[in-house]
């Protein structure tokens, strides 16, 4: 699994996701970074898939996990 510790949380993430698009869809964006926060916003929503996924596996193995508790013991 990926390492996480470099990366910001998924709250900072789309903080500054929000910030790119405020930035981008101002009048007076600056051509020469363009680029750079267009490119900056596609790492930053790969880390928001990359969190949502590993959520809902967690998820996923928690349900599962409850779903066999509810199981009638065979004994």
């Amino acid at each position: 699994m990926t390492d996480h510790a470099d990366q910001p949380g998924y709250a900072q993430a789309l903080a500054e996701l929000d910030s790119i698009l405020r930035e981008l869809e101002s009048a007076d964006v600056d051509v020469d970074r363009l680029a750079d926060r267009v490119a900056r916003a596609a790492e930053l929503i790969a880390i928001c898939r990359s969190r949502i996924t590993a959520a809902r596996v967690r998820i996923d193995a928690v349900v599962a996990e409850l779903d066999g508790d509810d199981e009638p013991d065979a004994g």
